[in-house]
């Protein structure tokens, strides 16, 4: 019976206990994978399957790539979710007998790729791990590439949801509780791209985690936090740190402190809020550009852009610390010389916190160490700057900015100023850095002058002027001749290879040398690279006061690139306040005021109170400018609370707890929900969880459904909410339904905007500013004019809205009886005048009433009257 080779046997042994991995094996100068991984690899990348001989009666399926580009094809796997296990040769193969020992040195997943390449600098790229007992969850999330690392706990499936959302994680590993508590993990993964993996029960068992977190992090206080579940954090942290060290197979020594934070202690934003917003990506087309990240993020560094892109994350709720963020940002006003000089500084600055990591992983290459060196030179010039300023912040920074002498001296005494890319091929080390290394150096140099000596010597002897000596890997130094000279050959001359145009020959002279030079070539290598490796271990064991600098520098440039836009845009310091006032004089929109063409954006008052001024209803035709305007309050506000100056005249904004929006509709096909559906989940979600203090953005509420209905339920809503003794939140409410506007004056908090609105003749200009009262028509018609419907169409809406006007035989009894309907929870079907059969004309009045004009195509209008004259005929 045929049996496997030495080989395979132990590969397969190896894939056994990497079975869920894709295994890259090292053979040579290659990285091969056989069996289902090979066809699963070569589909992947796009790489020929190939076979390979394997001791059974079929060749084993195979592909591989090079060694030396591996990080290409690795990336590309992992990105689309695979796990890699990297199976190197851990002995020599010239120097071994038999086959030579192989072992996993690391796994690669999504949320622990180290690849630059694959890495966007702006952006942490975090891992998570949830345990779920009971109905608590802990929640872990760490930033591999930075050594970040953060644990909370909660008893809310959505607040899960809200900090999955917040971090975004490339990987999300779980116990099982959670992986069946009923989250829709394929949605995860298509609206946040999050890998889902459920992690065995051995990586949460208690004393495990416990002793593990005791021995990584000296100074943690988990057991002894004042949070009731600080079991989940000691499950959650200790599961993904067990996990890191299973993956890793290094000790994670920058990965220095466990961080806990409450959920509670920030801003709430929720899913649908975040992206409605457009906090850090456009909602379409899922880019930087066009959102608030964009406007704000003018950093320097690589550490400065994902600390901002955290703040606009979490916004705080404490206002001791958003006031210390805008003094520094005040500070820096103040001083805009001293501040563009920083950021000079800054510009040159590599990205510290992974660079450290990288040193810590022993992967860092000689130039990584040199733009290392290169960014500490700034950091003295920076710190002399920053010598005067006052404010907290920036003499906290000031304090925890270290300048790393003693680590840039030993990396510009040891490297040269240009090393190469490899480690082991020499030309790293300095001279006069190691004696040692000089004296190969020497060798290596005289080598090369006795080399042109026998060269010159020989062609003396031989009288043939084309001989040269050369050297390459296989047969070493050798002299070649032309075949113009090979006759005058000396007979001492032993021939090595015969090519096409010349003869290649030694000499028992030039072996001799070959083996003093390559001997000295071989032992500077190896000099160098293990003299580079200690200087790698030097600079490792300096971690925390290197992580404690880079963050000084990112905060530094966080404050810094904010005054910068401040100034810019013109945006003025918010009185930050917690007596439920927000007054704000002539704000903008922070992204469309960059964004519009004209370079003129229409300013906007708002005042909202917990009194009198708690629930604005704003009324105006669509494209006049609704949803821009309370997407600009909610923005004001948040850029407020992450500390930021903002774009207004003037602004007095009070703390709120939480921003909710309700913007816009869609479908969820892939869960079944129809757009009402959707709509009405997002309003259940806002009611059960907002709170006094919480702002509202509602636009358009019941939409989705029947005229009747859709005004019955933002009806209800808008009383709920208004209404002290049952929500009271500040809330900013566009609607359609003119019907709505009738609450002000019945409820003493609601009052009636709208937006002004210029008509000339059938035509209207949008003023795009927003005014007392509530507006008397919805202008559809018009619009539809603007976007583009045809003529004829505009003509026959026109004709029929006439005609629905004139004859509107409900209309005195619904202005008669609205208020008292309502009031009294009937519904306003129940009020028709007619219970016996409508007539055909009835019936196209119905449907025409609840037509929504912006939502049909110019092909579906026309298909639609077509259909009403049958009808009617």
């Amino acid at each position: 019976m045929a049996e496997l080779s030495p080989m395979m046997q132990n590969y397969l042994r190896t894939k056994s206990e990497y079975s869920d991995c894709i295994l890259f094996y090292r053979l040579g100068d290659f990285y091969e994978m056989f069996f289902d991984d090979a066809i699963t690899a070569s589909k992947e990348l796009e790489i020929t399957l190939t076979g390979k001989n394997c001791g059974l009666e079929e060749r084993a399926p195979m592909c591989g790539v090079p060694h030396h580009a591996v990080d290409s094809y690795l990336n590309k796997l992992v990105s689309k979710g695979y796990k890699v296990a990297i199976c190197e040769q851990l002995e020599d193969p010239k120097t071994t007998k038999g086959i030579v020992k192989r072992d996993v040195i690391r796994v690669v997943t999504p949320g622990t790729n180290l690849s630059m390449e694959a890495l966007d600098e702006k952006k942490n790229n975090y891992i998570m791990c949830i345990a779920k007992v009971g109905d608590i969850f802990g929640i872990a999330t760490c930033d591999v590439s930075t050594g970040d690392f953060f644990v909370t706990s909660t008893d809310s499936l959505n607040k899960v949801l809200d900090e999955i959302t917040k971090f975004s994680p490339a990987e999300l590993v779980a116990n099982d509780a959670l992986i069946i508590s009923g989250i829709d993990f394929s949605d995860l993964k298509f609206r946040l791209g999050v890998m889902v993996y459920p992690l065995k029960p051995e990586f949460f068992d208690e004393e495990r985690c416990q002793k593990v977190i005791d021995e990584h992090f000296e100074n943690n206080n988990l057991l002894k936090s004042e949070n009731n579940d600080a079991q989940m954090l000691i499950l959650s942290g200790g599961g993904l740190l067990l996990y890191l060290l299973d993956t890793q197979k290094t000790s994670l020594t920058h990965i220095t402190k466990i961080i806990e934070y409450n959920t509670n202690a920030f801003m709430v934003l929720d899913t649908s809020t975040r992206r409605n917003l457009e906090l850090t990506e456009t909602l379409r087309e899922k880019q930087k550009h066009g959102t608030l990240l964009w406007v704000l993020d003018k950093t320097k560094t690589a550490m400065g852009a994902r600390l901002l892109r955290s703040y606009i994350e979490q916004p705080l709720i404490k206002k001791s610390e958003i006031e210390h963020r805008l003094d520094a940002i005040d500070e820096f006003n103040n001083r805009p010389i001293d501040r563009d000089e920083i950021r000079e500084y800054l510009n040159r600055i590599y990205d510290l916190e992974r660079l450290i990591s990288r040193i810590c992983y022993y992967n860092a290459s000689p130039r990584d160490l040199i733009a290392f060196a290169n960014s500490l030179s700034m950091l003295e010039p920076i710190k002399v700057l920053l010598k005067d300023f006052n404010s907290d912040f920036v003499k906290e920074i000031f304090e925890h900015l270290d300048p790393l002498k003693d680590i840039k001296e030993l990396v510009e005494n040891a490297i040269v100023p240009e090393p190469p890319i490899s480690v082991k091929e020499g030309g790293i080390i300095k001279d006069g850095y190691n004696e040692m290394v000089d004296e190969y150096k020497r060798a290596k140099t005289d080598g090369k002058k006795w080399l042109l000596d026998i060269e010159e010597k020989e062609k003396e002897k031989t009288g043939i002027k084309s001989l040269k000596i050369k050297y390459n890997k296989v047969f070493g130094y050798y002299i070649e001749v032309t075949n113009t000279y090979k006759d005058m050959v000396p007979e001492e001359y032993i021939r090595k290879q015969t090519l096409t145009n010349a003869e290649r020959f030694i000499t028992p002279e030039l072996k001799e040398l070959e083996d003093k030079i390559l001997g000295a070539q071989e032992k500077l290598y190896s000099l160098e690279y293990e003299l580079f490796s200690d200087i790698r271990k030097k600079i490792a064991k300096e971690v925390v006061r290197v992580q404690n600098t880079a963050r000084a520098v990112a905060r530094l440039d966080v404050f810094a690139s904010l005054s910068y836009v401040a100034m810019k845009n013109d945006y003025v310091r918010p009185k930050i306040s917690n007596d439920g006032e927000i007054d704000i004089k002539n704000g903008r929109h922070p992204v469309v005021e960059q964004m519009t063409k004209s370079g003129v954006f229409v300013s906007n008052d708002t005042y909202l109170n917990n009194k009198e001024n708690r629930l604005a209803i704003i009324t105006g035709p669509n494209m006049a400018g609704k949803s821009t305007y309370m997407r600009q309050v909610s923005l004001i506000v948040l850029m407020a609370q992450i500390g930021s100056f903002v774009p207004a005249q003037k602004a007095k904004i009070a703390i709120v707890d939480r921003i909710f929006t309700r913007v816009g509709a869609s479908d969820d096909l892939a869960s079944g929900q129809s757009t009402f559906m959707v709509e009405m989940n997002e309003v259940a979600e806002i009611l059960n969880n907002a709170t006094k203090k919480s702002l509202l953005i509602l636009d358009e509420i019941g939409r989705g459904t029947s005229t009747y209905d859709g005004l019955s339920i933002a009806w209800a809503v808008a009383e709920y909410i208004a209404d002290d003794k049952k929500l009271g939140a500040k809330t900013l409410f566009a609607t359609h339904y003119h019907e709505l506007t009738e609450l002000e004056g019945r409820l003493p908090n609601v009052n009636n905007y709208c937006i002004a609105v210029k008509e000339q003749g059938d035509d209207i200009i949008f003023l795009r500013k927003i005014i007392k009262g509530g507006a008397d028509k919805s202008y559809g018609i018009q619009v539809a004019k603007l976007a583009g419907i045809p003529k004829v169409v505009i003509d026959r809406a026109k004709e029929i809205s006439k005609a629905l006007t004139e004859n509107d035989l409900n209309k005195d009894m619904t202005d008669n009886i609205s208020l008292e309907a309502l009031e009294n929870n009937e519904n306003y079907q129940q009020l028709s005048l007619f219970e016996e059969e409508k007539s055909s004309e009835m019936k196209v009045a119905d449907k025409i009433r609840e037509l929504d004009l912006f939502s049909l195509t110019p092909i579906d209008a026309i298909n639609l009257l077509n259909d009403l004259k049958k009808e009617l005929s």
